[in-house]
């Protein structure tokens, strides 16, 4: 399949990028996931993701593919960040980025307004709702809560293409069924009132804010995301499997709500049979697109041998760096693009079965799935 013939990228689930000028190590530090920084004698750059940096972006600089990572960072300043940032924005080639704005700074610094966003990238911008931020702003006493929370994500949900939970992050998947009692929940909001708010984390106000996201979205018809499989340190990766979340799946599948499990990896085939199994449900490959590096055709073949095509969405879950919309569409474009070659050449599929599913993943189900 030649990848012209497939439409431009609509990148489902992102964040800005750091509009400052960044040091070497503080840009070589956005890409991990984690928080820590690596160990004495080692090099962010020395993985995966770091040799699809390498492969990817020089390019769009003006130096030559695999360039070496300190005449790369070298570059990049000659450049300054602006001009380096609208470069590999503008290569990503993305229609459209629907970003979530719960991540406000990276690296210590801020990141780039929506509107400026759109501005360097040329892409369609709009809005995901971060649900725990939502809540952690509202100023309300604890019997207020519960009603105050709703009202709140309801405005800040209106305009937006769709509602996040970093539920794994905050207590684990493992959402009960059924909803948490009302006392329960003023109980909980009490408590977590008087000992100064700050990072909402309790269990039973987490397992509220789910199901009022639930209502939220379906009042006004959005899907509802949730972060699924790695991330930085502060997520305990086994609680973050997607498959816990199946009891609330079956229960909350009534509202007719889709669920969105962004990365997923490395239960990227638990999300592929959630969302074979359960009509709600939809996955994509995030992040892992890029962390995989050479082996993205290989994940993309594993999340592909149960998700319906027309369930599986393209996303970068780019965070900070520009580099990593650019490594993830091209990653994405290069690992579907030899994974459909590898089907054609077997007689799994014909051209036009190829192009058809390309245009799939690429951009028509988040198109139709956010109505954009």
């Amino acid at each position: 399949m030649a990848w012209s013939e497939a439409p431009a990228l609509v990148d489902h689930h992102c964040h800005s990028v750091v509009a400052a000028e960044l040091d070497d190590d503080a840009l070589a530090g956005l890409l991990a996931e984690s928080d820590r920084p690596p160990a004495p004698g080692t090099s962010r750059f020395d993985s995966a993701l770091g040799l699809a940096v390498r492969r990817w972006c020089p390019p769009a600089l003006g130096l030559p593919v695999h360039a070496p990572a300190a005449e790369y960072l070298a570059r990049r300043r000659e450049l300054g960040a602006p001009e380096a940032t609208r470069r590999l924005l503008a290569a990503a080639g993305l229609d459209t980025c629907l970003v979530d704005t719960g991540l406000t700074a990276a690296a210590g610094c801020e990141l780039l307004p929506l509107s400026e966003l759109a501005e360097a990238s040329g892409a369609l911008v709009r809005e995901v709702v971060r649900l725990e931020s939502v809540a952690e702003a509202v100023p309300a006493g604890a019997a207020d809560w519960p009603r105050a929370v709703g009202e709140a994500l309801a405005a800040a949900a209106t305009g937006a293409v769709a509602v996040k939970s970093v539920l794994a992050y905050r207590h684990g998947l493992a959402a009960p069924a059924e909803r948490p009692a009302r006392a329960a929940v003023v109980a909980a909001a009490g408590a977590w009132l008087h000992g100064g708010r700050g990072r909402l984390a309790d269990p039973v106000l987490l397992h509220h804010l789910l199901w009022t996201a639930v209502d939220v979205c379906a009042e006004l018809r959005l899907p509802l995301q949730l972060h699924t499989g790695f991330g930085d340190p502060d997520l305990t990766l086994h609680h973050a499997d997607p498959s816990l979340l199946s009891g609330f799946v079956r229960a909350a599948e009534p509202s007719g709500v889709p669920l969105v499990l962004l990365h997923g990896y490395p239960y990227h085939r638990q999300a592929a049979w959630l969302a074979q199994a359960f009509p709600t449900v939809y996955t994509d490959l995030g992040l892992t697109a890029s962390y995989t590096g050479p082996r993205v055709a290989a994940v993309l073949g594993e999340m592909l041998e149960l998700a319906p095509f027309g369930k599986l969405l393209f996303s970068t879950d780019a965070y900070g760096l520009p580099e990593l919309f650019l490594v993830g569409a091209a990653q994405f474009r290069h690992g579907l693009g030899a994974l459909l070659a590898d089907w054609r050449a077997d007689g799994a599929c014909s051209a036009a079965d190829a192009r058809h599913l390309a245009r799939l993943i690429a951009a028509d189900n988040a198109r139709r799935l956010y109505a954009i």
